[in-house]
């Protein structure tokens, strides 16, 4: 595994050292991708093809409640997010802390990772409480991380190649996604040729999948500084009253509260994919555990695909026009995958969706990055991750609360997440990206004026 760390670094001399900030080495950026990489195999393996499946269908037995636990679940989870990490992110500007925050939460999610292993061993409501408290734990643990890892990339990439190298880093975690799932797909056909029941290997893919993101998270500790310093103690407020200033002067930053509302929209589609691709594939379209698994490992082949382009295309035509044509992907994405009946059609959907999933998501970073005032960005990307979870609690609740009315009708459900792409079009419109740039560095630069006088 070393060596081919050692070659994924080797493969940064191709790109350009015009998209990073002076005196940014490629090995920092190598280092800040590696954390998608480490990350990506616990929503790869945990919240899109393996677990997802197996609580619905082997813990919680297919019950018509089952996808609604689920999602729930994972809502409870977006709503804690929600209420602290903003002001997590406040507060790790005010003491330069991102790091160490980081490391917190990496641990977190490693362990609630391991902790999956158990709820197999349990029966009946024990074994649906346990799994859902642990989903809980590990995905409240995994946002913290995401946010935290997004708030770095400004530090390390030019406004003019932040779409670059945001997509270098999703590219980069889809292929640790692959890896992750490529290992526990390699373990599931080998236990299911000897017969074995699911209850038996997918505890293991829990370990595989956190042991991974553990040590492929290492390299992000040891190779990415903390190049923010800590705010000088009479200029600090406390992490609330930061976020409450930062509330209080949103119409200084109208065009990163537009975006936050298009976040909130068209992520809920997008979480909808991530949460409920392998549940539709399986309870709708038919496909069993192996199939599925290989479903979304090309799922992630073209997301990685779809993030490395895009990030180079969005920097050339601009952020807002890309989005939007990737939620006018994520449109047909949805009419498609309610529409089909054969495993065939729902491959083109998926295939589809991955190259928009890519491609929204490092927008979306992209955008956050640029409209971020460079003094707050842990509390902006915390403010980001507000709207993000907020989606994740809108989407997948949603479907699952119409799949539950329509009598398990999960067709209707899909069709219905167009909604919320249309929605997040319409948002887009009034976002100017220069308007919004120009105000995050009026910022800036007043808080550089005022500090000779905020130190005496």
């Amino acid at each position: 595994m070393l060596g081919d760390l050692l070659f994924a670094e080797s493969r940064l001399a191709l790109f350009s050292q015009s998209a990073l900030r002076p005196g940014v080495r490629k090995r920092e950026v190598f280092g800040w991708a590696m954390y998608d990489f480490a990350n990506s195999g616990y929503t790869t393996v945990v919240i899109t093809a393996v677990f997802a499946a197996y609580f619905v269908g082997g813990i919680a037995k297919s019950a018509p409640w089952a996808t609604f636990a689920w999602t729930a679940a994972l809502s409870i989870s977006y709503a804690i997010v929600m209420l602290t990490m903003p002001a997590i992110g406040a507060w790790a500007d005010l003491h330069a802390a991102k790091k160490r925050v980081l490391a917190i939460a990496t641990v977190g999610c490693v362990l609630g990772t391991a902790a999956l292993a158990l709820t197999p061993q349990l029966g009946g409501p024990y074994a649906v409480a346990m799994a859902m408290g642990l989903v809980v734990v590990s995905n409240t643990f995994y946002s913290y991380g995401e946010s935290l890892t997004g708030a770095f990339l400004p530090e390390l990439a030019t406004p003019e190649g932040m779409g670059k190298v945001s997509g270098w880093g999703w590219a980069f975690g889809y292929l640790g996604g692959m890896l992750a799932l490529g290992l526990c797909l390699a373990y599931v056909l080998s236990a299911q040729a000897k017969g074995l029941p699911a209850a038996h290997f997918v505890p293991v893919t829990m370990l595989i999948t956190a042991v991974l993101y553990g040590v492929a998270a290492c390299a992000t500790f040891a190779l990415l500084p903390e190049r923010a310093l800590p705010q000088a103690a009479g200029a600090r407020q406390s992490a609330w009253q930061q976020l409450g200033h930062t509330f209080r002067e949103a119409r200084a930053y109208r065009d990163f509260m537009w975006l936050l509302a298009c976040t909130v929209c068209y992520q809920g589609g997008v979480a909808v994919a991530i949460t409920l691709a392998a549940i539709y594939a399986e309870q709708v379209i038919g496909f069993v555990a192996s199939e599925t698994m290989m479903l979304i490992f090309v799922l992630n082949i073209a997301a990685a695909l779809g993030a490395f382009g895009f990030g180079y295309l969005q920097d050339r035509i601009g952020h807002r026009r890309a989005l939007s044509g990737a939620l006018v992907a994520w449109i047909a994405v949805c009419v498609i995958a309610a529409s089909v009946t054969t495993k065939g059609g729902f491959w083109w959907a998926a295939t589809i969706a991955g190259l928009a999933m890519g491609s929204s998501q490092s927008a979306g970073r992209a955008m956050t990055g640029i409209l971020a005032p460079p003094r707050q960005l842990a509390e902006f990307f915390g403010l980001w991750s507000f709207a993000t979870r907020l989606a994740a609690i809108v989407g997948p609740l949603s479907y699952g609360a119409i799949t539950w009315m329509t009598g398990g009708n999960q067709r209707v459900a899909i069709l219905s997440t167009t909604a919320l792409f249309v929605g997040g079009l319409l948002l887009l419109l009034p976002i100017d990206m220069r308007r919004g740039r120009a105000a995050a560095l009026r910022e800036e630069a007043s808080q550089s004026e005022a500090a000779p006088f905020e130190a005496r």
